[in-house]
């Protein structure tokens, strides 16, 4: 039986490249960066290194990079911290109702903590445009958070005019880019963002591992206490490995990026094409055209979501029925409901990412075994 992974948004294999880059942080040069022997000069260097590398990746300063243990909590960092530095000025946030349970949650916290929380509806594809956020701008407004790229249906943003529009009214503006950052072009030269964050795990590097942009003058409270790690940022002995290995992710992502695009969006659109050849009644969630390269949200109607990623993983494939943040939840995901997507229909959905690693024989063999098991699922279904 073959094995195929199609569920790249929920984490990707290590690269070969980024493992070797790791190894000798966990054997000879394991010294702690904060120590002041040779061992931990050696380890501060290869900090200091990853740092500068992964920040000209974006066009900002190396002193503009903080490293966090992942998405999760660079969102926290951000949202936590700028809620707390500016709560004497105004108590009020936007954010989107499609976001990453990370911002979600975080908000939902900070209201149970006496803020007002704006949550924007999107449109029909998962896009929140720059008009809802304008007004939704009032004289208390201090953070506005708005991802970058959507994890469950690829859809992307408009993040530069929101950012702009942010800027113009002098309200501090992050952006959730854990799907986007490695995939899509991001220059802090160019787009007025302040803060935004991003994840290792998700561009074939380590788990465990990300980080915060903070641009240059921007002033939040301090999530974690401890040390005077991350410049007095975010306490904690910093995973060494870990960053060295996001910083070699990072410079493949730079050699690739435009490479990997358009091989992954070749399998995407084959896929999704002969899907809608063999399979009746199924539908595309999600941007027709703004969306990452590698993202096939489908809704398969009469059928329930559980049921066909059960069928698939006993054929070897792997997909999702959402973020992985939410697997165990019988209800239909969050982002699909406030797109207006039929209760129903949500709840047959599944992902479908695609990464680089990914072929065309892995398409051809989903697509022969796919259409069996969504006949044989109706057959079985009350609805259908």
């Amino acid at each position: 039986m073959k094995r195929v992974y199609f569920d790249h948004s929920a984490t990707t294999p290590i690269d070969p490249d980024v493992l070797d880059a790791m190894l000798p942080y966990f054997k000879e040069n394991f010294g702690n960066p904060s120590s002041i022997h040779a061992f931990g000069r050696n380890a501060k260097v290869a900090l200091e290194d990853a740092r500068e590398r992964v920040a000209a990746f974006i066009g900002a300063e190396a002193t503009e990079l903080f490293f966090t243990s992942g998405g999760t909590e660079a969102d926290n960092m951000a949202i936590k911290g700028v809620a707390v530095q500016f709560c004497e000025k105004g108590n009020h946030i936007i954010t989107s109702k499609p976001e990453h349970h990370a911002v979600i949650h975080t908000c939902e916290y900070l209201e149970a903590h006496g803020f007002n929380v704006t949550y924007l509806k999107p449109d029909q594809y998962g896009m929140v445009s720059a008009e809802s956020v304008a007004e939704a701008i009032t004289d208390k407004t201090i953070l506005i958070s708005i991802m970058h790229a959507n994890n469950e249906v690829g859809t992307i943003n408009p993040i530069g005019e929101i950012a702009q529009l942010a800027r113009e009214n002098n309200i501090r503006f992050h952006t959730d880019a854990v799907q986007s950052f490695g995939k899509l072009p991001i220059n802090v030269k160019e787009l007025p963002v302040d803060l935004i964050s991003f994840s290792a795990h998700k561009i074939y590097g380590p788990k465990g591992t990300g980080g915060l942009f903070i641009r240059k003058g921007v002033k939040l409270t301090n999530l974690l206490h401890g040390g005077a790690h991350e410049r007095n940022r975010r306490a904690g002995t910093e995973n060494v490995a870990g960053i060295v290995g996001l910083a070699k992710a990072v410079d493949i992502c730079r050699q690739r990026m435009v490479q990997d695009e358009q091989h992954i969006r070749q399998l995407r659109d084959t896929f999704h094409e002969r899907l809608q050849q063999s399979i009746p009644k199924i539908y595309l969630n999600g941007h027709p055209e703004k969306r990452l390269a590698g993202h096939l949200n489908l809704s398969f109607e009469f059928v329930e979501g559980e049921s066909i990623l059960l069928s698939m993983d006993m054929k070897g494939i792997a997909a999702s029925s959402g973020s992985a943040c939410t697997s165990g939840s019988v209800e239909p995901s969050h982002v699909l409901m406030a797109m207006g997507i039929r209760p129903e229909l949500g709840q047959s959905a599944i992902r479908f990412t695609l990464g680089r690693y990914n072929t065309m024989e892995e398409v051809d063999y989903a697509v022969e075994i796919l259409p069996e098991i969504i006949k044989r699922l109706r057959a079985m279904s009350p609805l259908a």
